[in-house]
C-alpha cells in the first residue's frame, strides 16, 4: 500500500551531542511528531540518523535537531540530505540504534571466540 505524503532524508549533528541525552530527546520528538526512522551514535562524536513522514512534520524536526536538541546539547551545525518522496514508509516507528562506539555485551558478541559454527 503506498503511503500518501511520504518523505525522507538522512540527518548528521554535529556539536555536543554524545553523551547528553541527545538521541533520546529526539526519539521522543519525532514519536511526538508521528515520524518514523532511527538516529544512532556515530564514530565521529556526531548522531546520524533518518527520517520519514509528511514534510510539514519533517520540517518541525530539521528545525528542532537545529536549534533545540536536549538540554545539555550544543548543536554546531546539523546537515541534510535532500528529502526526497517516497512510495511508502520503510519503517514502522522512530527508534535508537546501538551505539557502535560501545561493545556489545559478551552474550551477544558477534564472531565470538567460543562460536564454532561459521556457516550463517
Amino acid at each position: 500500500m503506498a503511503a500518501q505524503g511520504v518523505h525522507s532524508c538522512q540527518f548528521e549533528v554535529f556539536g555536543k551531542v554524545q553523551g547528553v541525552n541527545f538521541r533520546r530527546h529526539a526519539l521522543r520528538k519525532a514519536k511526538t511528531l508521528g515520524l518514523r526512522g532511527w538516529c544512532m551514535n556515530s564514530g565521529r562524536g556526531t548522531v546520524k540518523g533518518y527520517i520519514e513522514g509528511r514534510p510539514a512534520e519533517m520540517n518541525v524536526m530539521k528545525e528542532w535537531l537545529r536549534t533545540t536538541g536536549s538540554p545539555l546539547s550544543n548543536i554546531e551545525k546539523v546537515e541534510f540530505s535532500s528529502q526526497r518522496e517516497r512510495d511508502r514508509y520503510g519503517y514502522t516507528n522512530f527508534h535508537i540504534k546501538p551505539d557502535p562506539n560501545k561493545e556489545a555485551p559478551e552474550n551477544e558478541a558477534i564472531g565470538s571466540s567460543t562460536s564454532t559454527n561459521e556457516s550463517y
